[in-house]
């Protein structure tokens, strides 16, 4: 390395005693380990690609948490469970969860500057839990840049005047135009009517099917091209690495706030806003205590803050080694925390004033996913007096940026996965492959049925197996490789020690929670509302994912040269490469682990397990 960060050099003391004190009996391995260090190191070390600022990882963790989850998932959610009470398991739930598991990814890439993939080198048995991590990831990308290709169809029709969503075209029957303001009175009781801007959607945009009992349709020719711009973009901002997609954060994580602040002034001056706010913030209290709610918490909190899929392990993979990444962290949880109350007051206003204008509930007017941002936020922009145009083009842009951002995390981890796999595939051939499979992939989803492909694809592909694998991650992080490792190495990289806190949630708390969401989910569990050959297509899909783990262990253990037990054993130890990038600093950790390793050997199985945790 050419420059040494203050925190690296206050360390030099601790680590030279420790080498110093490792004992004659384990010096002889210690030292063929760093003599083999030695051999396999340059004169001048080729390191890993860094940020090139400090503050550049930081935006593009911000770009990649803030997005679609918290926008349109987290107000809905909190709809659906109990309003402001719903607030309060989430806030429990990211505080006892989701900030631990975020600075504990965070440890683990940093030290190791590994992918999802090879940071496994700390326990070879479990490497196909990153595996399993980034096939999640692709399956994400898809529908993720279909849903994106959708923002930026809308984004280009903001432009027309008037809106397109906001009249009814002549082959729509019991149809009413969005900029109609009031109710609709008729001498039929039974007579409904749909808003244009919902007709709009489901027929000219996405020209949906009642079911996929007969097939999912083609794809549409419109929306394909949006998603061609949609990876054109992905690409070129990846096509040079992780410098060029971080100076693209500047923009992708700053300038969506400053929309959301625009919208937020506006949808909390909109006539009826008060209403959908007091809506809003009025707890249900009963709610809390269903466990569907703190259900709701944890996914709510795994899908906003981007934890258990391995993205936040890359990112940080590509720091320095010295890098403040627990204050990195406390400022991503806390900022995408109020995101998502910001997110909620929008929505809830908005939907306020489309509920005071057509004079209905405000559960009445509420929709969930892609139906909220595609329909009710058109909807209420169509009734807007002043300028309904700006607010549209600025809702959809931010939109985009938001998805945008995201998608380049999501992708960034893969390539990142396959570059560390393979070192010598070029980085621009790498993005290229992944764009053209994420493309040829995304395009089912913007068929006729394609909606009901992507609840299908999102369970079994991605809900399910996240939750399974997070479990299996954070045994692999805080029991085999040993929360007292981890408080060593983040000391040894931080110069900083680990509090209670950290260690009884790493240690106990977070893996109890995650569990026992994990248990109350499998037992709910109900088949989807589509054809039975789409369920069984999605088990395979949770098991080609989850079986991973189970392939790569086999693998692992038919590789190691011992014999019988000792080839299991071996699995579960760090390779000798284990440790910092720098050569350097590695034979510093080398011989700070040999002298803890004597220290435990004198220890009983409880007193192990005791100070695993909390020395």
């Amino acid at each position: 390395m050419s420059e040494m960060d203050s925190g690296t050099v206050q360390e030099v003391s601790i680590r030279t005693t420790a080498q110093q004190n490792v004992p004659d009996a384990l010096k002889t391995n210690q030292e063929k380990n760093v003599e083999s260090l030695d051999d396999a190191a340059p004169e001048n070390e080729e390191l890993r690609e860094k940020w090139g600022k400090k503050i550049e990882f930081l935006l593009s963790c911000i770009a990649l948490s803030v997005g679609f989850g918290n926008v349109w998932r987290f107000p809905y959610t909190a709809l659906q469970n109990g309003g402001g009470a719903f607030v309060i398991p989430y806030l429990i739930v990211l505080f006892v969860v989701g900030r631990p598991l975020y600075y504990l990814e965070m440890v683990v890439g940093q030290f190791s500057s590994r992918g999802c993939v090879k940071v496994y080198d700390m326990c070879p048995l479990m490497r196909g839990i990153g595996v399993g991590q980034t096939i999640t990831m692709f399956t994400i990308v898809g529908y993720y840049a279909a849903i994106l290709s959708l923002a930026v169809r809308y984004f280009v029709d903001s432009f027309r005047s008037p809106l397109p969503w906001s009249e009814c075209q002549r082959e729509w029957t019991n149809c009413v135009d969005s900029s109609f303001i009031g109710q609709i009175h008729t001498g039929d009781a039974n007579r409904s009517f749909v808003p244009s801007a919902e007709l709009y959607f489901t027929k000219t945009v996405m020209n949906l099917i009642p079911n996929i009992e007969n097939g999912i349709g083609i794809p549409d020719w419109k929306l394909a091209l949006c998603l061609i711009a949609c990876w054109t973009a992905v690409t070129c901002l990846l096509i040079k690495g992780i410098r060029s997609s971080g100076k693209a954060s500047y923009f992708l994580a700053i300038f969506p706030y400053v929309i959301l602040f625009i919208l937020l002034v506006r949808a909390c001056t909109l006539t009826g806003a008060g209403e959908g706010l007091i809506y809003f913030i009025t707890p249900q209290w009963e709610k809390l205590l269903e466990p569907s709610v703190w259900y709701a918490a944890v996914s709510q909190c795994f899908f906003s803050l981007t934890i258990g899929l391995g993205a936040v392990i890359v990112f940080a993979s590509f720091n320095s080694f010295s890098t403040n990444i627990y204050r990195d962290a406390m400022i991503i949880s806390g900022l995408d925390t109020v995101t998502s109350l910001i997110s909620g007051v929008i929505v809830f206003g908005v939907v306020g004033n489309l509920a005071h204008v057509t004079r209905r509930e405000i559960s009445e007017v509420m929709k969930a996913g892609p139906q909220l941002v595609f329909v009710i936020y058109p909807d209420a922009i169509a009734k807007m007096d002043f300028v309904p145009n700006l607010f549209a083009v600025l809702f959809f842009f931010m939109f985009t940026i938001l998805g945008l951002g995201t998608n380049i995390g999501i992708v960034t981890t893969i390539l990142t996965s396959i570059r560390d796999r393979f070192p010598q595939f070029q980085n621009w051939k790498a993005v290229l492959a992944i764009a053209i499979a994420g493309f040829s992939y995304g395009l089912v989803f913007i068929t006729s049925g394609g909606l009901s492909i992507l609840d299908v694809i999102d369970f079994y592909g991605v809900t399910f197996p996240t939750l399974t694998l997070i479990i299996l991650e954070v045994i692999t992080f805080c029991w085999i490789y040993g929360v007292d490792r981890l408080c060593m190495d983040i000391k040894f990289m931080l110069c900083i020690e680990t509090g209670l806190f950290f260690r009884i949630c790493w240690g106990f708390l977070t893996l109890i929670i995650i569990v026992a969401i994990f248990i109350l989910e499998a037992s709910r569990y109900k088949p989807m509302e589509v054809p039975i050959g789409y369920n069984v297509f999605g088990w395979f899909l949770y098991l080609f994912i989850v079986l991973q783990t189970v392939g790569w262990a086999c693998y692992t253990i038919l590789k190691q040269p011992d014999c019988g037990k000792r080839r299991l054993l071996q699995s579960l130890k760090p390779t000798n490469g284990w440790g910092p990038e720098s050569v350097t600093l590695k034979k510093d950790y080398a011989s700070l682990m040999a002298n803890k390793e004597l220290d435990n050997a004198s220890h009983n199985i409880l007193v192990k397990i005791f100070r695993r945790i909390f020395k």
